[in-house]
């Protein structure tokens, strides 16, 4: 809720932003990779991603090696709106910090970065056992 409303003049959901994030820091990934990057099924990312497409914001193009596959990478206007978003997103982020002290905000972060590191391993490992099924 504080995402949204830090980000409304945007019209940027919190999963819109993850895509944009993730595309972002992985230029030329599929979709089923970004799904389980961002962690949201593969079925209502696609409908996210387009709109993102639509908006102009990212660009879907075929993978060299098979045609079928939609490699995903953002448009100029993409990253310009993520540049823009970053000072709504620095709010957004003080803001849900702010009921804990100083300590308590470093702790937050750390256990946080700990279960996102186990979870991505555990992500990637799906990931890899889907793909050899295809």
């Amino acid at each position: 809720a504080i995402f949204i409303e830090e980000c409304m003049q945007h019209d940027l959901t919190p999963v819109q932003y993850a895509a944009l994030v993730a595309i972002r820091e992985h230029p030329g990934i599929d979709a089923t990779r970004l799904s389980a990057l961002i962690a949201f099924d593969r079925s209502t990312l696609g409908n996210v991603l387009e709109r993102l497409e639509a908006r102009g914001l990212i660009a879907r193009y075929s993978a060299p090696e098979d045609k079928r596959i939609k490699l995903l990478k953002l448009d100029p206007r993409g990253r310009l709106l993520l540049r823009r978003l970053e000072a709504a997103v620095a709010r957004t982020q003080k803001r849900i910090l702010a009921p804990l002290n100083v300590e308590q905000q470093r702790m937050l972060i750390k256990l946080l970065a700990q279960l996102v590191a186990v979870n991505v391993e555990t992500v990637t490992a799906a990931s890899r056992r889907a793909a050899k099924e295809d």
